[in-house]
């Protein structure tokens, strides 16, 4: 019986963010990066101890960096420009998005939730049209990788 290691592709990708202000999908006119998550601080620390032993400190630590990136002509960007402007007005919306990546053909799935923008993408106009980055500080980053089971 021969393994199959299925196929990827972006075109599966479905992504969205929702918080006081909007709530939409995040694909439409996304630049070849795509969206990446990153964690912020490592799960675990080691320490070496003096005869060679070690000893692991396990982390509660679930924080996260999402960013989103997008062609400059995507009409993300303007959305996302709204949901920045209503949010920025004070902390009561600040903080309180939650942004959802899913693949449904690979059964990836990811949650972060406590999003909050780290500012605004920078921009430029020149001969050749750029990508705008928009980055959120997450608060926990939840999910999993691929089906439970193997068909």
């Amino acid at each position: 019986m021969a393994i199959g290691y299925g196929t990827y592709s972006f075109f599966d990708v479905q992504a969205a963010i929702s918080g006081p202000g909007g709530s939409f999908g995040l694909k439409g006119g996304n630049a070849a990066e795509g969206i990446t998550i990153a964690r912020v601080e490592d799960k675990d620390t080691m320490t070496i101890g003096a005869d060679g032993h070690v000893m692991h400190s396990h982390h509660v630590a679930r924080a996260c960096t999402v960013t989103i990136r997008l062609l400059k002509t995507s009409p993300v960007n303007a959305q996302l420009r709204e949901l920045y402007n209503y949010q920025d007005v004070g902390s009561v919306g600040w903080g309180k998005n939650v942004i959802t990546i899913r693949n449904i053909m690979t059964g990836d799935e990811e949650v972060i939730s406590g999003a909050a923008f780290t500012g605004l993408p920078e921009n430029s106009w020149a001969t050749e049209g750029n990508t705008l980055e928009w980055t959120f500080n997450g608060a926990i980053q939840s999910g999993k990788t691929g089906p439970l089971t193997v068909v």
